[in-house]
C-alpha cells in the first residue's frame, strides 16, 4: 500500500507555481500551442494571446487566495526585486472588479533610476520596464503572484542579469544546432544548457546573530578569536543532523517543493553549523530563478526556528566557507546529453567534439570565469585550502586523460571495462568501480556527464557563470562549425578529427588532475601561461578587454556599453562592501570592545587592590600580568583603529573607480586584518561576560 506522505509529495510539488499542467488543462489548445511555441522557439507572443493566458493565470492564482500580482526580476544589486499591484479595478458605484490583463503580464514599468545601472542611466532618468519571461513559470508566494521577468531601461539596456542569461543560452542553442546539424544529426532543433545549482549555508542561533553587529550589517564576522575546537575532528560532515535542524530541512524542502524547486540533497557540511542543499538539474534559466528563490525561502524558514541562515562566502575566520557548485550539461530536444561519454567514450565522436569545445572555452576565456564569480566575498574564500584555487583549471579524471592523449599522440585507446570493487564481506553488494576518482580541489571538473564549476560563493547569482560559459562554448562551437562548413562530406569526420587534435595541443594546459591546493601547483600554472587572478581588482580590466568586448558584442550577449556598465558596478560594489565593513569593525572596536577591555582592566585593577589590602606581601603577578598585555593590546588597537579610520577617509576621496577598488584591497583589508589580529589577541585575556558580542565557540555550537 502506498505510504501517505509518498502519495502528499507528488501533490504537493509544484502546487503553487502555474506550470505546463496548468496551462494545459485551463488554456485553449491554440493558445497552449501559441505559449509552447513561444517558450520553445522564442517566437513573440501576441497580445491576443497574452489577454488570455492573463485570464487564466489570475484565475488559478484567485483559487489560491492571491490579492497581488509583481513582475519579479533580478537588477544588477545580485538579489532579485519586485513591486506588487492588486487586481482590483474601481467601479463607478464604488464597488470593484479583479482585473488582470495580457499588457499587465507582459510588460511592468518600475522606476528604473535607483537600481545600480553603472552609468546606463542618471538618477532623474526613472522610466525602466520588465517584461514578462514565458520559459520561466509564474509562482506564488505570499498571497501574491509572481511573474518572472527581465527589467531594462527605457532605451533597452538590459539593468539585470536575467537577459544576458537568456541571450548566451539562445547564443549557445544556435552555435550547437547548426553545428549538430552539419554533423549529421538533422533531428536536432533545440539545444539548451541545464543547470544544477548546490547551496552551501550556515545556520546559527537567531538571538546570538542579533547580538553580532558584524553579522547585522555586513554578512561576516569582523572581529572574533577561534574556537577551541573548529573542523578540525571532521565529524559534522555528513553527520546525524540534529532533531531541530532536521525539522527546518524538512519544512524547507516542502517549501521549495511547492515553488517546483527540485531539491533532493540535504547534509551537513565540513564546518560546524555548515550545510548544503542540492537540486535536480533544470534548463539554466529555470535553474538560476530557482536558485534565488532558494536562497529567500532559506531565510524566511529559518526565521520560524529561530535561526539565522548565513549566506556569506566566508562568515567566519579559520574554518571553511560557504560556496555554489555550479553543474552545467548540454542536451538536445531529443533528449541526449551531449557531454555523456556513454559506454565507449574513446569512439564517441560527438562526445568528445563537446569536450574539446568546452577544454577549449573555458582554457581561451579563464579570466571572464574567474570575473563571473569574483566579489568582495568571495575573495575570502578561493585559494584558502577551502575551495578551488583561483587559477583556473579543468579535472578530467583518469580515463578521460587517457582518451584525450590517445588523441593528440594518434593512438588507439584500451578501455579498461568496468571494475567491482572487493568490499571483503560476502554479504555486501557487488559494487562497480567509476573509471576515474573526483577531485575537490579543482575549479571545474568533469564529473560523468556534465563539468562541475565550484568556484561560485554562496551569495552570488549564478547567472555570471552560466553567461561566460553559455558563450564562450557557443563561440568555440562556431570556430569548429567555420572550419567545417565548407568541408566534403566524405573528408568531414577526418578534418573534425584533426582538428579536436589541434585544438587539444592548444589548450590542454588548462588540463590538470593533482592537488590544486599546493605551492607547487602555482608555480605549475605560471610555467604554462595560466592566470592567477587572485582578487577583483587584479581581474576585472580582463572584463574590458578588446577580447572580451568582441566575445560577449558578436554573440549579443552584451552591448559595449553594458560591458562596461557592469565593469563599474562590480568595482564600485566590491569598495562599497568593504568601506561598510570598516565602518562597522571601527564602530564595534571603538563602542563596544574598547569598552570591555576597559571594564575588565578596571575590575582587575579593583580585585588586585583588594589582595593587596588584605595581603600586603601578595605580588599579584597574574593581575599585573594580564593588564600589562591589555594595556598594551589596548594601545596598538588605538592606533590600529586610527590607521583604518586614516585610510578609509583617504579611499573615500578617490574618484577613480578600479584606483578606489585597489587601494581597499592593497591598503584597508590589510588595516582590517592587522585590527582584527589585535582584538582577536586581547579576546583570549577577557573573560566571556566582559566581551560585547557572542564568541565562536557559543555561535558555531549554538545548535539544538
Amino acid at each position: 500500500m502506498e505510504n501517505k506522505n509518498s502519495r502528499s509529495i507528488p501533490e504537493m510539488y509544484g502546487s503553487l507555481v502555474f506550470d505546463d499542467r496548468e496551462m494545459r488543462e485551463r488554456l485553449p489548445k491554440d493558445i497552449y500551442k501559441a505559449v509552447h511555441k513561444t517558450i520553445e522557439n522564442g517566437s513573440h507572443l501576441e497580445l491576443d494571446v497574452a489577454n488570455v493566458v492573463a485570464s487564466a493565470m489570475k484565475e488559478w492564482a484567485l483559487e489560491r487566495g492571491v490579492t497581488h500580482f509583481t513582475h519579479w526580476f533580478q537588477p544588477m544589486t545580485g538579489l532579485t526585486a519586485e513591486k506588487h499591484d492588486s487586481f482590483i479595478a474601481p467601479e463607478a458605484d464604488g464597488s470593484v472588479i479583479l482585473e488582470f490583463s495580457g499588457k499587465e503580464l507582459v510588460k511592468g514599468e518600475p522606476d528604473a533610476s535607483s537600481f545600480p545601472s553603472g552609468g546606463l542611466r542618471a538618477t532623474f532618468e526613472a522610466r525602466g520596464y520588465t517584461a514578462w519571461d514565458p520559459s520561466s513559470p509564474a509562482f506564488i508566494k505570499d498571497r501574491s503572484l509572481y511573474i518572472p521577468t527581465v527589467f531594462c531601461s527605457y532605451g533597452g539596456e538590459a539593468l539585470d542579469k536575467k537577459t544576458p542569461l537568456l541571450r548566451s543560452m539562445e547564443a549557445l542553442n544556435k552555435q550547437a544546432v547548426r553545428l549538430l546539424n552539419l554533423l549529421g544529426f538533422a533531428d536536432v532543433k533545440q539545444v539548451h544548457t541545464t543547470v544544477g545549482s548546490e547551496q552551501e549555508y550556515f545556520l546559527i542561533d537567531k538571538d546570538l546573530y542579533l547580538k553580532r553587529k558584524d553579522l547585522l550589517v555586513t554578512g561576516r564576522t569582523l572581529l572574533g578569536a577561534p574556537a577551541s575546537k573548529g573542523q578540525e575532528m571532521e565529524d559534522h560532515y555528513f553527520g546525524v543532523l540534529k532533531p531541530k535542524v532536521s525539522a527546518y530541512m524538512h519544512e524547507l524542502d516542502e517549501e521549495l517543493w511547492k515553488l517546483g524547486v527540485p531539491v533532493r540533497t540535504k547534509h551537513n557540511e565540513v564546518a560546524p553549523a555548515q550545510h548544503e542543499l542540492a537540486p535536480v538539474f533544470e534548463t539554466a534559466n529555470v535553474a538560476v530563478d530557482h536558485n534565488q528563490l532558494t536562497m529567500e525561502v532559506m531565510k524566511k524558514v529559518a526565521d520560524k526556528y529561530n535561526y539565522a541562515c548565513l549566506l556569506h562566502e566566508k562568515p567566519f575566520e579559520g574554518i571553511n566557507g560557504s560556496g555554489k557548485h555550479n553543474n552545467w550539461s548540454i542536451s538536445t530536444n531529443t533528449g541526449v546529453n551531449l557531454l555523456n561519454p556513454g559506454k565507449h567514450p574513446a569512439g564517441n565522436l560527438l562526445f568528445q567534439v563537446f569536450l574539446i569545445a568546452v577544454i577549449a572555452a573555458v582554457d581561451e576565456y579563464a579570466d571572464l570565469l574567474r570575473i563571473s564569480v569574483a566579489s568582495a566575498g568571495n575573495d575570502h574564500r578561493l585559494g584558502a585550502n577551502e575551495a578551488p584555487p583561483a587559477i583556473i583549471s579543468i579535472f578530467v579524471g583518469d580515463e578521460l586523460s587517457g582518451i584525450l592523449e590517445s588523441i593528440e599522440k594518434e593512438t588507439d585507446y584500451e578501455e579498461s571495462g568496468k571494475i567491482q570493487m572487493e568490499m571483503g564481506a560476502e554479504v555486501l553488494p557487488h559494487i562497480t568501480k567509476d573509471n576515474t576518482d573526483r577531485n575537490r580541489t579543482s575549479p571545474f571538473a568533469f564529473t560523468g556527464n556534465k563539468f562541475e564549476f565550484r568556484m561560485p560563493g554562496s551569495a552570488v547569482s549564478v547567472a555570471n557563470a552560466n553567461i561566460v560559459l553559455n558563450t564562450a562554448v557557443a563561440e568555440v562551437l562556431e570556430q569548429i562549425y567555420d572550419t567545417l562548413k565548407d568541408v566534403p562530406q566524405r573528408q568531414q569526420e577526418e578534418t573534425l578529427r584533426i582538428l579536436l587534435r589541434q585544438m587539444l595541443i592548444r589548450h590542454k594546459r588548462v588540463l590538470f588532475n593533482g592537488n590544486g591546493y599546493t605551492d607547487e601547483w602555482v608555480e605549475e600554472a605560471k610555467r604554462r601561461g595560466l592566470d592567477n587572478l587572485r582578487n577583483l581588482p587584479e581581474a576585472m580590466p580582463h572584463w574590458i578587454s578588446d577580447k572580451s568586448i568582441d566575445l560577449f558584442t558578436k554573440h549579443g550577449i552584451f552591448t559595449r556599453e553594458e560591458i562596461f556598465s557592469r565593469y563599474d558596478i562590480l568595482l564600485e560594489n566590491f569598495a562599497k562592501t568593504i568601506h561598510i565593513e570598516s565602518l562597522t569593525m571601527q564602530d564595534m572596536v571603538r563602542k563596544d570592545f574598547t569598552a570591555g577591555i576597559v571594564a575588565y582592566m578596571k575590575d582587575l585593577t579593583q580585585e588586585a587592590c583588594q589582595k593587596k589590602t588584605l595581603l600586603p606581601d601578595c605580588a599579584c603577578t597574574m593581575e599585573e600580568s594580564i593588564l600589562k598585555r591589555l594595556d598594551q593590546a589596548a594601545g596598538e588597537l588605538l592606533k590600529a583603529c586610527e590607521t583604518l579610520a586614516s585610510d578609509t577617509k583617504e579611499a573615500e576621496q578617490i574618484d577613480d573607480l578600479l584606483t578606489c577598488a585597489q587601494f581597499y584591497q592593497d591598503t584597508i583589508l590589510p588595516d582590517m586584518e592587522e585590527l582584527r589580529r589585535i582584538v582577536d589577541g586581547a579576546e583570549y585575556l577577557i573573560p566571556d561576560q566582559y566581551l560585547p558580542y557572542p564568541t565562536y565557540a557559543e555561535i558555531l555550537f549554538s545548535l539544538r
